[in-house]
């Protein structure tokens, strides 16, 4: 099979879940896509990294799993600069809109899920959207079943801490 439909079928195949993987994960569509051409790009390069591996999603996973963190130091230390540099200038606010309902409760459920430490997340993600079992979770994350379980765990406590408020506000 030639490299181009060699990739066109990888692609087709787990392109769309590492997308909504991804998209969880920063939160950011322009940089899920980033992501994932790194991920393509790399597999255009060396089309053997594939060679001998016999869960290519799982694989796939992790490849995406170890960018996006890469990714997130990187965003963090540039923050740290960001935030130091705002500091020394001038403040200001930008207020903001008021959303309909809808769309707070959504940015309340975002902002909730994106506390989460990065570990605790990532299971979330797996488990919730794509639907993985703890297993196949730890498999991709490279940890146990066991420590997937437990960050699952921890991550719905801290998800029903944080959304408690919310409980009480409903009708």
């Amino acid at each position: 099979m030639a490299l181009q439909d060699w990739l066109e079928e990888i692609y087709r195949d787990h392109a769309p879940a590492l997308f909504r993987f991804l998209i969880r994960l920063p939160g950011n569509e322009t940089e899920t896509h980033d992501l994932l051409q790194e991920i393509f790009s790399r597999l255009a390069k060396s089309p053997r990294l594939l060679d001998g591996v016999t869960a290519p999603r799982s694989w796939l996973f992790r490849l995406a799993h170890r960018l996006a963190i890469d990714r997130h130091r990187r965003d963090e230390t540039r923050q740290c600069y960001d935030d130091r540099a705002y500091r020394e200038g001038e403040s200001f606010s930008i207020p903001e809109p008021l959303p309909d309902d809808g769309a707070w409760l959504r940015k309340v459920l975002a902002t909730s899920l994106d506390a989460l430490p990065a570990e605790q997340k990532a299971v979330v993600i797996l488990k919730v959207w794509e639907e993985m079992t703890f297993a196949e979770i730890a498999g991709v994350l490279e940890i146990s079943a066991n420590t997937a379980a437990s960050r699952y765990r921890y991550a719905l406590d801290k998800l029903r801490d944080e959304l408690r408020p919310l409980y009480r506000d409903l009708p």
